[in-house]
């Protein structure tokens, strides 16, 4: 039980890299919407076991959980460059703040390793048109 907590908060907290997603905006003869093309990590990413979704907006981010919508975690980002961010995390579950750091590897995954070496995948959640 303990192993698959601090899996789900490891999955959640750098999931937390993610928040608000693509807007839509209206374009093309029918004037129908078209998604907007995401940019940097802002957005909403899904740990690769399905467990939580990351928030990342405006320097904020936030991870909950997707069974119970429960919060797990929260912190900050910093873009280093266009490819690479720094993330502060704080587990609401160990009550314990560590650093992420991961790299945008394609538009939609980040590739990340915490502080203490272990590393994980966060996939862009789709954008509802």
């Amino acid at each position: 039980m303990i192993a698959m907590v601090r899996k789900l908060f490891s999955a959640a907290a750098i999931a937390a890299v993610a928040a608000g997603l693509a807007g839509c905006m209206t374009g093309g003869p029918g004037g129908g919407p078209l998604a907007a093309a995401p940019t940097g990590v802002e957005g909403e990413w899904l740990s690769t076991d399905g467990v939580a979704v990351s928030r990342f907006s405006g320097g904020v981010f936030q991870t909950t959980a997707l069974d119970t919508g429960n919060k797990l975690a929260d912190g900050s980002y910093q873009m280093v460059d266009n490819r690479n961010v720094a993330i502060t995390v704080k587990s609401l579950i160990r009550q314990t703040t560590s650093s992420v750091n991961c790299a945008l590897v394609a538009s939609n995954q980040l590739n990340c390793t915490s502080s203490t070496g272990q590393q994980f995948v966060l996939t862009r959640r789709p954008a509802v048109g």
